[in-house]
């Protein structure tokens, strides 16, 4: 980033800087990142708001958990753009490097470990429940109801929001001239285990088994002939499944950069001396923010139903909360209106008889 003085420097590492000044590297791309990440900003936050409100409707017109799930992560994303790019990179970049208490800043720097911890771990509850739904579907059809995935993504944002309070003494790499301690080496892992190496295990196995069962199911399915029905049960899966992977496969490759570049900072050579480690820090940042704009575009290419959704919004048509109901199921509906009917106006008519005629009728 961009090198300001910053007032949470303690004294100590300010004279230190001054003594290193011509060790200090510089940013190597200037202005680069704020334009980048204005651009993000003003692209990602309206997606994402449009990617919100599609996932509502197709949420509240079809109770699917599965759009439960691609709500949280939504608004995690759009809480990791509000944080990290708008108040971490921004707003520190062009206010934030005067004078103001290190409390706020400390603060602001959980949050944005906070939000982006949510943003990423938000994934791992639909990948368990495509899982689920692939290898084990009587069993998903038992558990996997909208209430029980509200109170799962609630469980997940309070321990992601509890994540980040640690990093509330996370020092600023681009900044503070001095190795880093046992206390920042305890947190730069702790760091990448949560973010990127503990959510990259559970991908890596839980894909693999659902490929593995895909590729099986592909196999029996050329061996037999399967109904209408079931080739399209089948093709949503299928659709999910891409979703699923696509959203995965895209955070592992975009999220790998800025993992190596911190390891390296700790082991190999600090960001705030080696002009290389801040070019490739500052270039890892910016693809992994990406991350956080790039779903609505990979929903859109995957799920028509999105699509239809993002129609009706974009051209303010209202959608029904549900779906209508087939020409079948009218007809059976309206004869067992007219069976039940009939069946009240003869009970009707019993009622009415007189006793006196139903003793004759019995009597005879």
């Amino acid at each position: 980033m961009i090198s300001w003085h910053n007032g949470t420097v303690p004294s100590h590492q300010e004279e230190e800087e001054s003594t290193d000044a011509y060790q200090r590297s510089e940013c190597v791309l200037g202005y680069i990142p704020v334009i980048y990440y204005s651009i993000l900003l003003c692209v990602g936050v309206p997606v994402n708001i449009l990617t919100l409100v599609a996932l509502s409707r197709l949420a509240a017109r079809t109770q699917k958990a599965l759009y439960v799930y691609l709500l949280a992560l939504t608004g995690s994303d759009i809480l990791s753009q509000l944080f990290i790019i708008f108040v971490g990179f921004l707003l520190e970049t062009a206010v934030f490097h005067r004078d103001v208490p290190v409390v706020l800043l400390r603060s602001v720097s959980a949050l944005e470990f906070a939000a982006n911890h949510a943003s990423i771990w938000a994934t791992v509850p639909l990948t368990v429940d495509r899982y689920v739904a692939l290898c084990h579907p009587l069993l998903h059809r038992q558990i996997s109801y909208p209430a029980r995935a509200r109170r799962i993504i609630t469980v997940v944002l309070t321990l992601a929001l509890a994540s980040g309070v640690p990093f509330f003494w996370w020092s600023d790499v681009w900044r503070v001239s001095s190795p880093p301690n046992t206390l920042d080496s305890t947190l730069i892992w702790v760091h990448v285990t949560i973010i990127y190496f503990l959510p990259c295990s559970v991908f890596l196995v839980l894909n693999s088994l659902i490929i593995l069962r895909l590729r099986r199911r592909q196999h029996q399915q050329r061996c037999q002939e399967d109904s209408r029905q079931q080739r399209a049960a089948a093709g949503r899966l299928g659709k999910t499944t891409a979703m699923l992977l696509a959203i995965t496969s895209v955070f592992t490759v975009l999220w790998a950069p800025r993992t190596a570049v911190v390891i390296y900072h700790l082991y190999v050579s600090s960001v705030h001396r080696d002009w290389r480690v801040h070019l490739a820090y500052d270039l890892a940042n910016m693809l992994a923010m990406l991350n956080t704009a790039v779903n609505f575009f990979l929903y859109c290419f995957v799920s028509k139903p999105f699509r239809g959704a993002v129609r009706d919004v974009l051209l303010l048509k209202g959608a029904p909360l549900h779906p209508p109901r087939s020409f079948h199921h009218q007809h059976t509906s309206a004869n067992t209106s007219n069976c039940s009917l009939s069946s009240n106006a003869k009970r009707s008519h019993r009622d009415a008889t007189p006793l006196s005629a139903l003793s004759a009728e019995i009597i005879a």
